[in-house]
């Protein structure tokens, strides 16, 4: 049986609020918006996605990234629905299910990053059998940065059907948290843990126009800031996400040198995404607006030479040719 509160979920998923898409955001006369279709009408109780008789399929599901209270009504029934349930952490699993207040119908079998490539081909032998399969990580989509991408592979080899229950993502929460461009963006998960290794990647995406995602563990972000204020210089607009959906939840905007001196004094704890804006185009402007940019940051505090450094960074200037008409600018 849902939980009381769940009634209210299922409302909210029973149609479209008129003024989440008004005029303003390009909605249509037919019901859709941007050439999409709206929901309409009483959500479809049925859990199934259109199958044959007696076969299986998989649900990847997505959890709560911090908050009990965004799981989906279609999570909370498959957890009792689903013949099995493929668990990232099994005990993560039974305080989901305790503070949701219901009971996992089936068989529960853990499946993680170090038993996957075992437990994948045993699984999907189960669901090649008729049974139905819910997989279900930690917190977010399966698959994203989480174990499931080997179940899917080999489901959709074999040719058996795959669908989702989408939900919370700590991805797209971050992004759209950011205040960053969000037209265009890349996942980069968690970057390798060795220095030499994380330059090199960094490296390579120092020239990626679109707005980056990372993860990275807490004790580890002031050396990830650190890195990224190397490879994409200070002046790279940025945010750190952390404790996402819960109560102490904190998104810092700042450049990359204010994030990095910002972790350098805080005792940073919690789940931690970073969002970092695309490299600029390679025209920037005029000259005059180089030096403009360059006086901005120096009646905020910073010297000029540093200003400098920052500012011919950023566009691919020459730092002698801009101090010079800095320097002209203020004679």
């Amino acid at each position: 049986m849902l939980p009381k509160w769940d009634s209210v979920a299922a409302a909210n998923y029973a149609g479209v609020m008129e003024d989440d898409f008004g005029q303003e955001n390009n909605s249509t006369t037919d019901g859709s918006v941007d050439g999409l279709e709206v929901a309409e009408g009483p959500m479809d109780s049925s859990l199934a996605p259109t199958s044959k008789p007696g076969e299986g399929y998989i649900i990847l599901a997505a959890t709560p990234i911090g908050n009990t209270g965004d799981a989906s009504s279609r999570l909370i029934a498959w957890l009792g629905a689903a013949d099995i349930v493929a668990a990232e952490d099994t005990r993560r699993l039974h305080r989901l299910v305790t503070n949701l207040g219901v009971k996992v119908g089936g068989q529960i079998i853990s499946y993680h990053e170090h038993n996957e490539a075992v437990k994948t081909a045993e699984l999907l032998t189960q669901v090649q059998t008729g049974k139905t399969l819910l997989m279900v990580t930690d917190a977010g989509m399966p698959s994203v940065s989480d174990p499931g991408f080997r179940l899917v592979a080999a489901a959709v080899e074999a040719g058996v059907k795959v669908t989702a229950a989408p939900g919370p993502s700590a991805v797209l929460t971050a992004l759209a948290l950011s205040g960053l461009p969000t037209d265009r963006f890349c996942f980069e998960g968690f970057l390798p843990r060795k220095s030499g290794e994380r330059a090199s990647r960094l490296h390579e995406l120092s020239v990626e126009k679109r707005t980056m995602v990372f993860f990275e563990a807490p004790h580890r972000l002031e050396a990830m800031l650190r890195a990224l204020h190397t490879a994409f210089g200070p002046a790279r607009p940025a945010a750190v996400c952390r404790e996402l959906t819960k109560t102490y939840e904190e998104v810092v905007r700042k450049p990359l040198s204010g994030l990095l001196e910002w972790a350098e004094t805080t005792q940073i704890r919690g789940e931690i995404a970073i969002v970092v804006g695309g490299a600029p185009d390679s025209d920037q402007g005029t000259i005059e607006d180089h030096v403009a940019a360059v006086k901005e940051l120096m009646e905020q505090g910073m010297r000029m030479k540093e200003a400098v450094a920052v500012v011919a960074h950023d566009v691919h200037v020459s730092k002698r040719e801009l101090y010079s008409a800095v320097l002209a600018a203020r004679a």
